[in-house]
């Protein structure tokens, strides 16, 4: 998907969980994704809720262990890895989670929280510089470094995560729905604090997001889920210009406009039905039940996930049958400006 120059590559990634109850039930949160990161490069990792970007997340810091897959960090498969390598291995991956107000711990000072990633790995020379020069860094003064995390708003909470994340000087950030618990003004300001933190530091980021409007700001590139996998991957700009898969023209038919005569105007997606439960897949694809172009390939053979232009992914069978002629005006089929397999 990108040139050599690559920091993560994911493979063929699986996260199964075995599901109580009668039978040998296994609920499949992650099935089969695929991606690279580039060195200096944000990938966006939008989905609906339950589709499987945290769990993948997780999989990749190894808070879980994956059930199948490759996770190449720098050449080395942090799937494989164990004991003191994986240990060494996780200064390099930093994680920014959801929820400041339950990511921090109410116990501690920030000149604790700061200085605990430090002091696991035995990095205390100049601690009290380091410290100062991390809340410096995230747009906070050096009063913060005695206060508890109750004491801060909820944007200042997250500048406090994001400053521990970055206390071991990662190569990866991965940051999963970092403005989610956060009001729409100080969105931005988070979103223009990493940004500017990616240029200074030279950060790669994986940034997972429902909004894509925030994804379409932060992202080079995107990668679309749909219950638990890859369905679309495309350079930020093609996508939301011309997307190609159903499932990621309804997504981008949900983002609102800001003119009231264009948002009457634009045409609305509303996809029938509920998201499937990842213990009862439909056979074939697994948004065919959801999809409006869904045709009978569709219902016994699910598509695989290929290149038909460079840098654009698609799980499809619309693109393997291009005589098949979805409703005039579609961004999907031919006529529309993609590329003929």
């Amino acid at each position: 998907m990108l040139s050599d120059n690559h920091l993560l590559e994911v493979q063929n990634l699986k996260m199964y969980f075995p599901s109580p109850g009668k039978g040998e039930r296994v609920l499949k949160a992650v099935d089969d994704v695929s991606f690279r990161i580039g060195q200096r490069e944000t990938l966006g990792l939008v989905g609906e809720s339950g589709c499987g970007k945290s769990t993948l997340a997780r999989a990749i810091v190894r808070l879980y262990r994956p059930t199948a897959g490759v996770i190449l960090f720098r050449g080395e498969d942090l799937a494989q890895l164990e004991g003191e390598r994986l240990w060494q291995t996780r200064r390099q991956i930093q994680m920014i989670f959801q929820d400041p107000y339950s990511s921090l711990n109410p116990r501690m000072r920030v000149a604790e929280i700061l200085s605990e990633p430090l002091r696991n790995f035995q990095l205390t020379e100049n601690l009290q510089a380091r410290m100062l020069e991390l809340v410096t860094l995230v747009g906070l003064d050096a009063s913060s470094l005695s206060r508890y995390p109750h004491e801060f708003s909820g944007g200042q909470r997250q500048r406090i995560a994001i400053a521990r994340a970055l206390a071991l000087n990662p190569a990866l950030v991965i940051a999963d729905e970092p403005l989610s618990a956060l009001d729409v003004s100080i969105q931005a300001q988070i979103v223009n604090l990493l940004r500017e933190l990616q240029t200074r530091l030279g950060l790669s980021y994986l940034f997972i997001s429902h909004d894509l409007s925030v994804v379409s700001l932060m992202s080079h590139r995107v990668v679309v889920m749909y219950l638990g996998q890859s369905v679309e991957t495309a350079p930020t700009r093609e996508l939301f210009a011309k997307p190609w898969h159903p499932y990621t023209e309804a997504l981008l038919s949900a983002i609102p406009v800001p003119d009231p005569r264009r948002e009457r105007s634009k045409g609305r997606i509303v996809l029938k039905g509920d998201v499937p439960s990842p213990l009862h897949r439909p056979p074939g694809c697994p948004f065919h039940p959801r999809c409006p172009y869904a045709f009978e390939r569709c219902r016994a053979e699910k598509p695989l996930l290929q290149v038909y232009a460079p840098g654009r992914w698609v799980s499809c069978h619309l693109y393997a049958e291009p005589e098949r002629q979805p409703r005039p005006g579609s961004a999907i089929g031919p006529g529309s400006g993609r590329p003929e397999p």
